[in-house]
C-alpha cells in the first residue's frame, strides 16, 4: 500500500471510468478509477471490492465540515471489520471547496486528522457529476443536495442506503445500517 506516501489519506477524484481493468470480483459500481488527492496518482476503486464502502462528498468550508471528525472516527473503528470511507471533495454547493488538492489535503489532515481515502475535487451532481456519483444518483434516485451526502455500499457492491447532509456519522440509523452491512458475508 501507500502508507508511507499517504498524506491525509486522501484520494483525488478526477473522474475517469476504467473499462480495461475489469475483474470478475469487482462490482460494476466500483469498476472506476479516480486520482488520489495527495499525489494525483490513479486509484482503481476495485481495490475496495468486498468491503463496505461509505461514499461522502465533502467540502472544507461548510457548516457540516466538522463531520470529517466523525467520519474519521467511523473509519478508525470499523476499518478492521472491512469499512472504507471514500471522500470526494466538491465545490458544487456554495463554492465551499475552493482550494486545490494540496490545500484540501493539508486542511483535512491538519484540522481533522483525516486518514481515510480521499480523491481529487470533482463535481458530484448534475451533468458534470463524476461517474461514481452519477451512478449512485441513478441507482438511488437521490443526488447530493449539499455537502456531506453519504451513500452506503455493501460488500457485494449494492447500494444499501443514502443519507442527507444532516445525518451525522454517529447517527443511529447510519451506524445500524453500517453494522448490518459489515456483518453480511459476500
Amino acid at each position: 500500500m501507500f502508507k508511507s506516501l499517504v498524506f491525509c489519506g486522501l484520494l483525488l477524484g478526477a473522474a475517469a471510468p476504467v473499462l480495461a481493468q475489469t475483474d470478475a470480483s469487482c462490482p460494476a459500481l466500483l469498476n472506476q478509477r479516480f486520482n488520489r488527492l495527495q499525489d494525483d496518482a490513479p486509484q482503481h476503486l476495485c481495490k475496495y471490492a468486498g468491503q463496505v464502502v461509505l461514499v461522502v462528498n465533502t467540502a472544507s468550508y461548510c457548516g457540516f465540515t466538522s463531520q470529517y471528525e466523525g467520519l474519521e472516527k467511523l473509519f478508525a473503528k470499523y476499518q478492521p471489520r472491512g469499512l472504507v470511507v471514500l471522500g470526494f471533495p466538491s465545490n458544487d454547493f456554495g463554492g465551499q471547496e475552493p482550494g486545490d488538492s494540496k490545500q484540501i489535503a493539508d486542511f483535512c489532515f491538519n484540522t481533522y486528522g483525516v486518514k481515510f481515502p480521499m480523491f481529487a475535487k470533482s463535481s458530484v451532481t448534475g451533468k458534470e457529476a463524476n461517474p461514481l456519483h452519477a451512478e449512485l444518483a441513478r441507482i438511488t434516485g437521490a443526488s447530493p443536495k449539499w455537502n456531506f451526502h453519504k451513500y452506503l455500499i455493501d460488500r457485494s457492491g449494492k447500494v444499501v442506503a443514502n443519507y442527507g447532509s444532516r445525518v451525522t456519522p454517529d447517527d443511529r440509523k447510519l451506524v445500524s445500517d453500517l453494522e448490518k452491512a459489515l456483518a453480511q458475508k459476500m
